[in-house]
């Protein structure tokens, strides 16, 4: 490429035949079809994103018209006039062009009439076209190029054949980058120009324009490592070191790798939609079947699966999902920098946030009593529906298997377990259930006796805030507005008074009776405290009034049935 009378690759390879167009055969065949078989349209319109062959394709198209009829034709006289949208977007420039599509050609059969950019014309402009462009003479052809294919009226779209040219693929454009490489003795590697073809997102022109600066950067010789430098990308390496540091749950190195590619001076906003495609590339590999879908050379694809080894598809959907949101924030955000890293330290813990969930969620299996005292409070236990209690007893049962250390676990259910209708199904066997429950004593011998420190009403205040906050976060905002409209009221021996509005949110307050006496107890280290429920004196409200779950338990007090329903198909009444 150092001749004397230098032409960019751009022009130099130019379509000039129809073998020559890269990336849209469907359209050519088409075209080449119509002028075989004498089945012209009036009016044509090529649109589609930039550099992807639309003025090079409505060239070869006029010229092949003329060419059919009479092959003698010089470059001069294939009657192809080329007008400028851009620049004659006034209503008197198609004035001009009406008038001289009336004179018919000198020589050949046909003049074709090629206006680039057409949606540049102005109102005025496209309304003095409309006529001629619907009847226009029988030697006239219009063939109209656009980027912006929205901006064309549809009176214009109604009267032309609409053809869409679609981005160029990489693999076809590495491969016509190869072609163009030998053609010039250029020395290349496969992965390089597979960069400069995704650098160019589909414009084949802009990726022969980048070609020709590594051309000249590189002296003829276009490695990986030059081309990523020079066009300011980011190597894929990056982002491996980066999801093996997440995979491992190390902050502080990611932190380190992070402030290494800002040193470079690349942005951070690059650097999270780099880290994104990152992670759907892992997604994409994790299938055989999909990963054809990957546009990358072969080592690049192999490294891709080996990788998506380590990550399963749901981790992979939360880090993308924490990209995303850091994508959306970034433009507004005032710390920038400080976004992007609380973002790595959000990566990077959430997969010790899941090997804890996963721990929590485990099964907890009670140990096999064999001593007769005690599987006659195992089978009182089995009767409480709303959590398991696992008791390590005396050391008299078996020394070599369990701890002495007397201890409770205590494993709330998120809804109630009713396996028939009954009287123990409906809400009142299941309230007086749990109030046996809350205060039944524990068997001497069994268990460590219960504390009994004194609190203040102010100390009583703010645990009971504490827990409906810890309800606030599960998502049960109903409850949360049911502890925090009344406040509670300590009175003697430890008995707690609390004041509701209905009986439907007593009965939906004590689905959680136990687990609020259970913290309670725990955090204000007396286990003697007990719970007295009150209504108000208006106990019957509207249904409109009510909440969705106060509705549905007042439904359930006449139809038990109803629970079943619930626990059968697994549903939540929070909203």
């Amino acid at each position: 490429m150092s001749n004397s009378n230098y032409t960019v690759s751009a022009l130099k390879y130019r379509p000039n035949s129809w073998d020559t167009i890269i990336g849209q055969d469907n359209i050519a065949t088409t075209l080449k079809q119509a002028i075989e078989s004498n089945q012209l349209a009036q009016a044509y319109l090529f649109c589609g994103p930039r550099g992807v062959g639309k003025t090079s394709t409505a060239r070869l198209f006029a010229k092949a018209i003329n060419l059919k009829h009479d092959p003698k034709l010089t470059d001069f006289t294939y009657n192809i006039y080329e007008l400028d949208a851009a620049s004659n977007n006034q209503v008197d420039d198609i004035r001009n062009l009406n008038d001289q599509v009336r004179i018919p050609p000198q020589r050949g059969n046909y003049k074709v009439y090629v206006i680039d950019e057409v949606h540049m014309l102005s109102q005025s402009a496209f309304n003095a076209f409309l006529k001629t462009l619907e009847e226009p003479p029988a030697h006239a052809i219009f063939i109209l190029a656009t980027t912006e294919k929205h901006k064309i009226i549809p009176t214009i779209l109604s009267r032309c054949q609409v053809y869409d040219f679609h981005r160029i693929s990489i693999p076809d454009m590495v491969l016509h980058l190869e072609n163009i490489a030998k053609k010039e003795g250029v020395k290349s590697e496969p992965e390089a120009l597979h960069v400069i073809a995704e650098k160019a997102d589909g414009a084949l022109r802009d990726a022969l324009s980048c070609f020709d600066l590594m051309v000249n950067f590189t002296n003829s010789n276009i490695t990986y490592k030059e081309v990523v430098r020079n066009l300011n990308i980011l190597d894929h390496d990056y982002y491996f070191k980066f999801s093996d540091f997440i995979q491992n749950n190390l902050i502080h190195d990611s932190l380190l790798l992070f402030s290494e590619i800002i040193s470079k001076g690349f942005d951070g906003r690059l650097f999270i939609n780099g880290l994104a495609s990152h992670f759907r590339n892992l997604m994409i590999a994790k299938d055989e079947r999909t990963l054809k879908i990957l546009e990358y050379t072969k080592d690049t694809i192999e490294k891709f699966k080996i990788q998506a080894q380590g990550f399963d598809a749901g981790y992979l959907t939360d880090l993308l999902s924490l990209t995303n949101e850091a994508d959306s924030m970034y433009k507004t955000s005032q710390n920038q920098r400080l976004l992007v890293e609380i973002l790595i330290m959000k990566l990077c813990s959430s997969g010790a946030e899941k090997k804890k969930l996963k721990f929590l969620e485990a099964p907890i299996i009670a140990p096999d009593f064999k001593d007769s005292t005690l599987n006659s409070s195992k089978k009182d236990l089995q009767k409480q529906p709303e959590k398991e209690i696992i008791k390590h007893v005396e050391k008299e049962s078996k020394p070599t298997t369990f701890e002495p250390e007397k201890s409770e676990i205590i494993r709330p259910k998120t809804s109630l377990s009713i396996k028939k209708r009954s009287v123990a199904a409906s809400i009142t066997g299941i309230r007086q259930q749990m109030q046996e429950d809350s205060i039944s004593k524990k068997v001497d011998g069994e268990v460590e006796v219960l504390a009994t420190s004194k609190f203040s009403q102010k100390v009583l205040e703010e645990k009971w805030n504490e827990f409906a906050e810890i309800k606030k976060k599960e998502g049960k905002m109903g409850l949360y507005t049911t502890l925090t409209k009344q406040k509670p009221k300590l009175l003697d021996d430890f008995l707690i008074k609390f004041i509701l509005d209905s009986e439907v949110q007593k009965m939906e307050f004590q689905t959680q009776n136990q687990l609020l006496l259970d913290f309670l107890r725990a955090e204000l280290k007396n286990g003697y405290i007990q719970l007295s429920l009150e209504l108000t004196k208006s106990d019957s409200p509207k249904l409109t009034q009510l909440t969705s779950r106060e509705r549905f338990f007042q439904m359930a007090e006449k139809n038990p049935d109803l629970h079943v329903f619930k626990e059968k198909f697994n549903l939540d009444l929070e909203f």
